[in-house]
């Protein structure tokens, strides 16, 4: 017995005793290895491994007697490496972008690979620092640290126009079973869960009574088992039928390289006709009223400046169809024509029924901050026109097929949890439009993907998805896949639109329980070193 647990103390002495750079080293990879349970890996088991080690990083550095200071700064250099470490191992391909217009953007990659880890990562540095400040050798600590990260995450995803992109909870949210906690608790509620749950097996290293520390253990186990019991009812439960909307998405993987070519305009624009005028495949019904999906920014050109174009999508609609389509839109105003990132809804005739422009642009893809000053230093828009997207006014929801209303989202709006208020209850579906072409076959189309699905999780509403190069799909209320496009398919998915599934418990309550529970776990835990610190004194 004393052989076994000398064994079993090798691995949490390892973090409790690194300083210097052996410590430093640590928290990059535990940060690291953290990132590998996101997509397209999704090995979430590596969160056993990286949390406990964060827990036990921390214990090793916080000594007895520490200032406040001390705590502080302890805890933000480990919180802030550990976020390095997970930043650059998630978001690395990001650089991918910047080799599409090689001659033009090359020499920002390396800045824009780097500086957006360093800068995220500040924000996980906070969350572990103020957990650190109130850190003890007690078993909630794993409490602590849940509701610290969270809240930073919180933070990070509402901060200038907001990145919450790879929460912690999307790490266990390819379990679909355990992805169902989301109808209650939302994004924030399953990464405090995740970092919560992961962080136990840290405790069985406490010199503790051994009946106390599988008392704890069994506690998250327990709550697991809960989040899939939860989980299998909800997917157990027989699904709503579906409408009779039927659905066709188009996928026509056109290369980011080739999508504004003028020499190819004509060519992607017949591509985009021929396909949605292509004969009916899976689900589809004949003379059934049918919406179709292109993807952003679709169409090579300004649409309404361009009559033929919007004559020849009429004929190609016909009377029965409906299309959806992204688009960029100009708008002449006092000073110049300003541009905005657009979803059309276009009717059987080809008319313009309904527009949505993008609200949240994607900062340095369609807009530069602080323009004038890093215009200076040849920092421009990715995306788009030279001189940028404008953000539209605020999120609506538009209407199709008379009796179907959607919640247009373009790009990565999807990656934001939860309705906007006055878009609550309302939609039939949600629709998000996205181009990924730029990341190519990296692992961001496969994020982006498994972010927008968590979307119909927490709201019950189904998704219909229309990607250029993929993944395109159509998911139901409760995040199952009915129909799929890989990255660089092309091809079409025709299906009905699922029903939406009713308000879930996160879409009437959003963020505001998770946040209580966290800031009451914080704040209790400062009473708990208030008194400590009293009764040493």
């Amino acid at each position: 017995m004393h052989w076994l647990s000398h064994r079993l103390s090798v691995l949490p002495n390892t973090f409790l005793l690194a300083w210097g750079w052996q410590r430093r080293v640590l928290c990059v990879l535990c940060g690291a290895l953290t990132a590998l349970s996101l997509p397209p890996l999704e090995a979430s088991f590596v969160l056993l491994l990286s949390f406990p080690g964060l827990v036990w990083l921390l214990d090793g550095a916080l000594e007895p007697g520490s200032t406040w200071r001390e705590k502080l700064r302890r805890g933000f250099a480990i919180g802030w490496m550990f976020g390095v470490g997970y930043f650059l191992a998630g978001l690395w391909w990001i650089g991918a972008a910047f080799l599409v217009e090689a001659d033009r953007f090359a020499w920002l990659m390396p800045l824009a690979v780097l500086a957006m880890p360093l800068g995220l990562a500040l924000f996980t540095g906070l969350g572990v620092a103020l957990a650190a400040l109130f850190w003890s050798d007690r078993f909630r600590r794993v409490l602590l640290l849940a509701a610290c990260l969270t809240l930073a995450d919180w933070v990070r995803g509402h901060v200038l126009t907001g990145f919450p992109w790879n929460s912690f909870g999307y790490g266990i949210a390819r379990f679909e079973v355990l992805s169902q906690t989301a109808s209650l608790v939302g994004l924030y509620g399953l990464s405090f869960l995740a970092v919560a749950l992961a962080s136990t097996p840290a405790l069985l290293a406490d010199v503790r009574p051994l009946g106390q520390r599988l008392k704890a253990v069994g506690s998250a186990v327990f709550v697991l088992c809960a989040m899939a019991v939860f989980g299998m009812v909800r997917l157990w439960q027989p699904a709503p039928p579906a409408t009779d909307l039927d659905i066709r998405i188009v996928q026509p993987a056109i290369a980011q390289e080739d999508k504004w070519r003028p020499d190819l305009r004509d060519e992607i624009f017949q591509t985009l006709l021929d396909m949605s005028e292509a004969p009916l495949g899976g689900a589809a019904r004949v003379g059934q009223k049918r919406l179709i999906v292109w993807p952003e920014s679709a169409v090579p050109f300004l649409l309404t400046q361009e009559p033929g174009a919007l004559f020849r999508i009429g004929k190609a609609l016909g009377s029965s169809s409906e299309l959806v389509t992204g688009a960029v839109r100009s708008e002449p105003g006092a000073v110049g024509t300003s541009y905005y990132n657009s979803v059309y809804v276009l009717g059987s005739d080809g008319t313009v029924q309904g527009i949505y422009d993008k609200v949240r642009l994607v900062p340095f893809g369609e807009y530069v901050p602080f323009k004038p000053l890093l215009e200076t230093l040849g920092i421009t828009n990715l995306a788009g026109p030279l001189e940028g997207f404008e953000a539209g006014y605020q999120p609506r929801v538009l209407s199709v097929s008379e009796s179907f209303s959607f919640l247009p989202m373009i790009c990565y709006e999807a990656i934001f949890p939860g309705l906007p208020g006055d878009a609550a209850g309302q939609p039939s579906f949600l629709l998000n439009v996205t181009n990924d072409a730029w990341f190519g076959q990296t692992p961001g189309p496969y994020q982006h993907f498994s972010q927008a699905r968590l979307r119909a999780i927490e709201t019950g509403l189904p998704l219909i998805r229309a990607a250029n190069t993929g993944i395109s799909a159509i998911i139901d209320g409760r995040g199952s896949v009915v129909a799929r496009l890989g990255v660089f398919e092309t091809g079409l998915i025709d299906g009905r639109l699922p029903q939406r599934i009713g308000n879930t418990l996160y879409s009437i309550t959003g963020d505001l329980p998770v946040l209580i529970v966290s800031i009451i776990l914080v704040v209790f835990a400062s009473i708990r070193q208030y008194n400590r610190d009293s009764r040493k004194n």
